[in-house]
Order: C-alpha cells, then structure tokens, then sequence
C-alpha cells in the first residue's frame, strides 16, 4: 500500500547541510522521500495530510555513528525472586530501539553487539515488528587474539594473520554485516589492554581493509592510541573511532581531510567512564579516562581547524540521549550548526549513507525531525522529549509529543478521568 503523502508547512528548516535556517519552510513528502522543499505558497496536494509546524524546527533526522545498542546489564533479581530469563534481553533491546526512536534518532551505526541478538533486532524492525530506528550492524568486530576477546565475550571475532584476519571478515559479510568493525589498538574499557600499542600488525590491517572495500564494504577501525590511528588512516579505513590523539599528528589530520573520510570522536564514553557513577569502574581506568577526554577535547579542536569531517558517536548509555554527544561536541569547540552538521550529514557519510540520509533535500529518505525549540539556540532540546515534537521515517509520522498529546487529550476525555 502506498503511504499517504504529507504536507509539512511553517517550519524553520535547518536542512543538515550548514546552510542557515530559512523561516516559512513547506516540505511534501510521498513514498518516504522528499518530494519538495519550497518558501513558495502553493496548494495544498489533494489526499495529503497537512501539518502546520507553526515555526517549530524542521531538520534530518539524528544520525549516530557508532552505538552498542546491546552492551547494557541484565536486571538481576534479588534473593527470593523470579530469576530473570535470558530471552527477555531482546525485549530489552527492543526497548533501546524504541527509546531511540522517540528522542529524534532514526539511523543508527552499531559498532560491536554481544551475539546475534542485534542483527535479530534489526531484522525485526525491517519487517516492522517494532519500531526502531534504522541499523546498520557490523556482526563481530575483527580482532587480534587480546584481552579484549575475553573480557567481551561473544562480541569480537579473534584472528591472527593475514590469511585468518580475511577469513574473519568474510565471515561477518556471512553473518549479515553491513560494514566491518577492526580494532588496531585495545580498548580503554578493558583493564587488561594497552590502548597505545598497536595491537594489529599492517598485513592483517590491510587484508582486513582490502577483502571489505573489494566487497564493497566500508571498515570502521577503533583507534585510540596514535600507532593505531596512524595504520588505520594509511591502510585507508573509512571511519576513525575515538581517535582522541590525533591532535599529535596534524599531518593525520590533514590527510583525514584532505580524503573526506570521517572522524567519530565519541567524547561521551571517556565522560562515562571519568564520572565513575555508583563507582563501578577500576581506578586505573577513570584516571585514564581522565586523560583521554583531555585529549580527545583537544583533538576536536584540532580537526575543526583542519576541516576534518566529524560525526555524532554517542558510545554510551542511556539509550536515546544520543544528542549529549552533539552537545559535547559543541562544548570541545563546534558552533551548534557545526555539532547538527556532525549529527547528520557527518554521520550520514561515516555510515556510508550521505546520498540517501542525513538532510532535508529532495529525493533524500524522509526521516525527519521536528523540534519545538531552536537548536542553534540551545542544543540540549534535543535531550528533551517534550521537545520532541514530531518524528518522521520514511514519510511517515511515528513519535513525539505531538503524537502523544493527541493520545493523552483521548485518554482524558475517557469515562472516570481525573478533570
């Protein structure tokens, strides 16, 4: 069944694309595209529902670029009650898709899931079985053998060699992947790896990065010290994860540019892990968190002035507040056009998605989203769901508070309400 077009008027477009927000805005949408964006006072479309913004923000929908939609802890039951079953995970994770979705987020990059709960979960909402926002999946992350194999288990891939490490990437394309995930250095929330020395040798980066881009497959590659992060951009990753020392290497930086390939700086974990709430994590690593978010707010700035293409990687919990990573980008140094423009756009691109998401333009997907508010103004409405006044994916309306008011006026008018 086709879907009935839409017809949104008075929006204060900001389109995603750093042009500045233009006031009187109509955007018709048909077939979950974008079929028109106009100033221009026109007829409304015969059968199309119409929704006045009445000024509100009209913008892409949030792109986050990398993600662990599945990395959170089980409820665990006290003493004396029912035990919690391991499949109620999956409603869980449901739960973190749909929470997503309401707050504006209609794509997101998973970057690393415990076993094939994820993959479940995207094929679910393909089908339309719950709502969630758009995934893309990288099945196991490619790693050497490490300690981090064992401290996250289930979630990587060990190999060793050339020959192995090609296997291993074949083996995500099997399992359903839509991009490869490579570790080059170990990770700072595990207390048994360095984060500074390579943890990968070139021939297996390299094997790794050719079998992918051969198959018409993007490689994102962690990198958190700089001997990672320097493999990973000669042997030509397409996205950069973390890479909080770049800003020790400008001329890194300069061919990051100079490519267009992306930087996704996830500032939030190194918040998450420093701030140490209920001190759940080892001394050693909150003081190396400590210092790492130094450097990573330092590598910001250096990438704004090298021109470095940025995306939003929230990396952190709770599920849907996505946006504090756009709002900490803009704290490290980017104007608020800048911290939307890595939102969307940059995420857009370090998906591989920037011909089809990430902007409001005609002939893009029509996942949009409406603010009651201005985020060039103020970046955390985006944290605010009462702020969230209308999601769109696909061209149609999905969350919101708009939605949500109409139920709430139906849910007072019924028999035996409070007045």
């Amino acid at each position: 069944m086709t879907a009935r077009a839409v017809r949104l008027t008075s929006a204060r477009l900001i389109d995603g694309t750093g042009a500045p927000p233009v006031e009187g805005t109509t955007v018709v949408i048909a077939d979950g595209r974008v079929r028109e964006v106009t100033t221009e006072g026109r007829p409304a479309n015969a059968g199309a529902l119409a929704i006045d913004l009445e000024g509100r923000t009209l913008m892409p929908g949030l792109v986050d670029a990398h993600v662990h939609v599945s990395a959170f802890d089980m409820p665990q039951a006290l003493k004396g009650q029912e035990a919690v079953a391991p499949e109620v995970r999956h409603h869980l994770i449901a739960q973190g898709l749909r929470r997503m979705l309401r707050m504006g987020i209609t794509t997101v990059r998973d970057v690393g899931a415990f076993g094939d709960d994820l993959l479940h979960a995207r094929q679910a909402i393909r089908l339309g079985a719950i709502p969630g926002p758009r995934v893309l999946a990288c099945g196991r992350i490619v790693s050497a053998t490490s300690a981090g194999g064992r401290h996250f288990a289930g979630m990587y891939r060990e190999a060793d060699g050339p020959d192995e490490m090609r296997k291993a990437t074949r083996e995500q394309f099997r399992r359903g992947a839509d991009f490869i995930k490579i570790m080059t250095t170990g990770a700072r929330s595990c207390e048994l790896e360095n984060s500074s020395p390579l943890q990968i040798t070139r021939d297996e980066l390299a094997a790794v990065v050719d079998e992918a881009h051969r198959m018409g497959y993007r490689v994102a590659a962690h990198c958190e010290g700089l001997d990672g992060t320097r493999l990973a951009i000669e042997e030509g990753v397409d996205t950069i994860e973390h890479g909080l020392e770049l800003h020790r290497a400008p001329e890194l930086l300069d061919e990051l540019a100079r490519s267009g390939r992306v930087l996704v700086p996830t500032l939030s974990c190194f918040f998450h892990v420093s701030e140490n709430r209920g001190s759940r994590w080892a001394p050693g690593l909150v003081e190396l968190a400590h210092n790492q978010l130094e450097e990573a707010h330092r590598t910001v700035e250096a990438a704004r002035r090298a021109g470095v293409r940025m995306a939003m990687g929230f990396d952190s919990q709770p599920h849907g507040q996505s946006a504090l990573e756009l709002v900490r980008l803009c704290r490290a140094g980017l104007t608020p056009m800048e911290g939307i423009m890595a939102a969307t756009t940059g995420s857009a691109a370090a998906c591989g998605l920037d011909e089809h998401v990430g902007a409001v333009a005609r002939g893009k997907a029509a996942d949009l989203l409406v603010v009651d508010g201005d985020p060039l103004e103020d970046p955390e409405v985006l944290l605010d769901a009462d702020r969230i006044w209308l999601v769109v994916q696909s061209g149609r309306p999905v969350a919101g508070a708009a939605l949500e008011t109409e139920l709430a006026a139906l849910d007072g008018a019924a028999p035996g309400a409070d007045p």
